[in-house]
């Protein structure tokens, strides 16, 4: 039986012809959303070493043929522990739908309090943030679009980065480049760690080891108030302060760290002028109620948006 051969197509993946035969049965479909987006997972990839440990990153890149080659936003991601060691896997689902969503996501480890205390988790974050900037093109990065986002004890640390930046705490790696960055997103972090037990809450957050007396040098936290302000993110905000926008969300039923905190800082934001948007999910418990759903990711990718920092590119 004679075939025929048909050379290799060379054009533009646009101009690829579509095969419209069909048959008996076969049913088209057209897809509103074409962009078929998948994540391409880096795991374990080491981006510092502190104190004798590798400090890593999963690294998640959006992919798709349409698009190969385009650079995206960077989400960095730090999750929460109460500054113990992470669970860093374990975010990897919710922000694998994130990359989906195009955003480049580096979920960062940092040192916990068992081997160090603060601010080396901040400064983990900064040191992550100019990596992924000194690796932008091997990851696709858009390093105009840089959020820095956490939950729990990793929304105080993307606080500290994002309000502090280039200044203290920092400890220099890769200090020739910028980790400033252009948003900034707190899902239910603590803001002024010696307020903590001022509302009602299912721990302790003021005895030596206590999360947040640990994080202080294994102390009490209300007699050593000094070390408390200095490892709180509202201490690091003035009118003179230049800081990104902020999106903060927080449940009025959180049992760990209790609502006022997040209410505390938006109140001090407003009064100083500052670009901030807060959202109560209502009902909503530490991390769960809500914070799950495509609704809660709605209202991130939704914010990020609206201050224009995703652009096509």
């Amino acid at each position: 039986m004679e075939r025929t051969y048909v050379e290799p197509f060379k054009g533009p993946l646009s101009e690829f012809p579509k095969d419209l035969r069909t048959t008996e049965g076969v049913k088209t479909v057209t897809l509103k959303n074409r962009l078929g987006l998948r994540a391409t997972i880096h795991a374990n990839v080491v981006y510092d070493r502190k104190d004798d440990v590798d400090l890593h990153l999963q690294i998640l890149v959006p992919w798709s043929m349409e698009d190969y080659g385009k650079t995206w936003p960077l989400i960095v991601f730090i999750p929460g522990s109460a500054w113990m060691k992470q669970a860093v896997y374990h975010v990897l689902p919710q922000m694998i739908r994130m990359c989906e969503r195009g955003f480049v996501v580096a979920v960062v480890e940092y040192r916990h309090s068992g081997l160090t205390g603060f601010p080396a988790q901040a400064e983990d974050a900064k040191t992550a943030i100019r990596f992924m900037k000194l690796h932008a093109e091997e990851y696709f990065v858009n390093t105009e679009q840089v959020i820095v986002w956490g939950d729990s004890s990793g929304g105080h640390t993307a606080l500290m980065a994002g309000f502090t930046a280039d200044s203290y705490p920092d400890n220099g790696t890769y200090g020739d480049i910028s980790c400033k960055v252009n948003c900034i997103v707190d899902w239910y972090g603590p803001t002024e760690l010696i307020e903590m037990n001022s509302f009602p809450s299912a721990m302790d957050h003021s005895a030596p080891a206590s999360p947040e007396g640990r994080l202080i040098g294994f102390r009490n936290v209300l007699d050593n108030p000094e070390d408390a302000a200095k490892a709180s993110p509202i201490s690091y905000i003035n009118a003179e302060t230049d800081i990104p926008p902020l999106l903060i969300m927080h449940g009025n039923r959180d049992q760990l760290v209790c609502y006022d905190q997040s209410l505390r800082l938006y109140e001090k934001m407003k009064s100083l002028g500052k670009d901030v948007q807060m959202i109560c999910l209502d009902g909503a418990y530490h991390g769960s109620g809500g914070f799950q759903s495509d609704e809660a990711l709605d209202l991130v990718e939704g914010f990020i948006r609206e201050k224009r920092l995703v652009k096509e590119t």
